[in-house]
This record gives structure tokens, C-alpha cells and sequence, in this order.
């Protein structure tokens, strides 16, 4: 089994990619990076949107993966970007994620996609490559010793996925992707839907009537995610993931009777997506988020991984 070191959401910042690979001791080979002699990169995916060098960003992950000095897996923008460029077969005219009307949430996801539309050009020969590199992404891997996944891991999720034909070694085929999308007759989201945003988007619920979480970009959620991996939390409020100044939005919500927060058992997780900020540091021994807002103003964290059972602060790198 290979040292693996994990990545964090890049965001198309490739300036602080390639610094912290030279950090790590990659050097550069053509497109891409070689690896140090027995490790291997794993990139916990949300390469694109935001940034300002979103292309560079793919060709580097694309040309390490090809050469096996680097493992990634789709993170929710991955996922929002096929869905963004595929037809709803249910909805004439649309796509799977809207953005071909005038309502807000058309206009916020034309907004959160602008950058990489822009960078790549909308239906470029590129455009639909990179959509297809995309779909070859798995929503998660268990690599024995450590399991990535860029929402949460959610072991009952990761089952529904799998039985519906998409896993570590399927790739998202057009069937799987329209399922991935479906709301039903009732207006209520499928399994298979609830399944993937699990995995892509983490655990999230419904906030009180009137009430919206404001993220770092400005755009407005109903929703506010869960930690869901703090089980010695006792409060909503020291699992509730919001940015600074968002916390009166809490006010109100008790926790639910249905959200039982386990221990981690197993293999250490590492996740991204949830826009940390500070001093980069471990959930726990057995769970590290790295996404450290390099999107914005935050670095580039890693996690230099060598076989340990717990994790620790010494082993990242930024």
C-alpha cells in the first residue's frame, strides 16, 4: 500500500496546487507531476469553479491520474457540472441542474459556473471532454486504509449507489445520472438522489420557515449542513457547519430525534466541501476535512498518510 497524499477542494487554484505539490516533493513531468518514490496523490475532488486557473487545475489531475501518480474522486461541482451540461429528460428544454430561465435558482447556478464555462468554453470540443473525464470519477473509494469521500461517508448511502450500478470501478452513465437527478412523482427526492448528495454534499436539514444560511459566496440555502461525525456533541449548534455571522439563523432548531451521531470505527476518513477556515487542524483521530477555503483567501492543505490507524495535526501540509 502506497503513502497517500490527500488533497483538498482546489477550486481551480493552480498556483497553490503546484506550490504545495512541489512541497510535498512532486516534481514536474510534462503535463503533470511525478510522485515520490512510493506515494501516490488523492484528490478529494471540487477541481473546478472560482478560481482563476481552473483548465491548468484539470490538466494537472488528469495527466497524474493517466500516469498513476494520483487517485481522484467527483466532488459536488464534478457532479453539477455533467448535470449542468446534460438535457432533463423529464423537463424539455432544461437541464438537469436549471439554468436556462430567469428563476433565482437558474440564475444562481449560471452564476456559481460562470468562471469554467468561460475558461473551457461552453460547448468546446474541451467543454465535453472534460464532462466526460468527469463521469469516470467515483463518488468515493475505500483504499483499505483510508476511505475518501467528498461530503461524508455514509456506509448506507454508499449501498444504494452500489446496487444501483455506480461505485468505485462504474462510471456515471447517462441512466445513473438521470436517476442521480430524479424527484418524484410526489415532490419528494429519490433514494438514489438522497444517496449521492450524501456522498457529494454531506448531511444537511431543513432550517426553521424564513430562515437561510448565507455561504462564503453569498448564495442563499434553506439548508444548513451537519457535521455529522462529532458524536461526542450534545448541542445542534457544535454540528451545524454555517460561516462566521450566520449563527443566529440557528435559533430555533432543537436537535432532530432521527440524527444519531455515531463514533468513526474503521479506516480513517478524510473529506472535503465544507469551507473550514483558521489554522488547518483534524476533526479527530479518525476524520480530517481539507478544505481549508483555498477557493478564497485559505490554503491548500494535505494530508501526508503513511499507514497510521489515527490521524494527527503533525501530517498536515499547506
Amino acid at each position: 500500500m502506497p503513502a497517500y497524499d490527500i488533497v483538498g477542494d482546489i477550486h481551480g487554484q493552480a498556483a497553490k496546487f503546484e506550490a504545495l505539490l512541489k512541497t510535498l516533493g512532486y516534481q514536474p513531468v510534462g503535463s503533470g507531476y511525478k510522485a515520490p518514490a512510493g506515494h501516490q496523490l488523492v484528490l478529494l475532488g471540487d477541481l473546478i469553479d472560482r478560481g482563476p486557473a481552473q483548465v491548468r487545475v484539470l490538466e494537472i489531475a488528469k495527466a497524474m491520474v493517466d500516469s498513476g501518480d494520483a487517485l481522484c474522486i467527483m466532488g459536488n461541482h464534478e457532479f453539477n457540472a455533467i448535470a449542468y451540461g446534460t438535457e432533463d429528460a423529464n423537463q424539455v428544454g432544461e437541464s438537469l441542474r436549471p439554468n436556462r430561465g430567469d428563476s433565482k435558482k437558474c440564475i444562481n447556478n449560471r452564476a456559481q459556473h460562470a468562471e469554467f464555462l468561460a475558461q473551457v468554453g461552453e460547448g468546446s470540443p474541451a467543454y465535453k471532454g472534460w464532462l466526460e473525464w468527469f463521469r469516470k470519477l467515483p463518488p468515493y473509494m475505500d483504499l483499505g486504509g483510508i476511505r475518501v469521500v467528498h461530503g461524508c461517508w455514509d456506509d448506507d448511502a454508499i449501498a444504494t449507489l452500489r446496487a444501483n450500478g455506480w461505485g468505485e470501478d462504474q462510471h456515471l452513465t447517462d441512466e445513473l445520472l438521470q436517476a442521480a437527478c430524479k424527484i418524484e412523482a410526489n415532490g419528494q427526492e429519490s433514494s438514489f438522489l438522497r444517496a449521492r448528495k450524501l456522498l457529494t454534499c454531506g448531511l444537511e436539514l431543513p432550517l426553521p420557515e424564513g430562515k437561510v444560511i448565507r455561504d462564503k459566496a453569498g448564495h442563499e440555502h434553506k439548508e444548513v449542513r451537519i457535521a455529522n461525525w462529532r458524536h461526542l456533541a450534545t448541542q445542534l449548534h457544535e454540528v451545524a457547519l454555517v460561516t462566521p455571522g450566520q449563527e443566529a439563523q440557528l435559533i430555533g432548531m432543537e436537535w432532530p430525534a432521527d440524527l444519531v451521531i455515531s463514533a468513526i470505527e474503521g479506516a480513517p476518513i478524510f473529506v472535503g466541501h465544507h469551507w473550514f477556515s483558521g489554522h488547518p487542524k483534524i476533526e479527530s483521530p479518525k476524520l480530517a476535512c481539507l478544505d481549508w477555503s483555498a477557493a478564497r483567501d485559505g490554503p491548500l492543505v494535505a494530508y501526508r498518510w503513511d499507514g497510521e490507524t489515527e490521524l494527527s495535526n503533525s501530517k498536515l501540509v499547506w
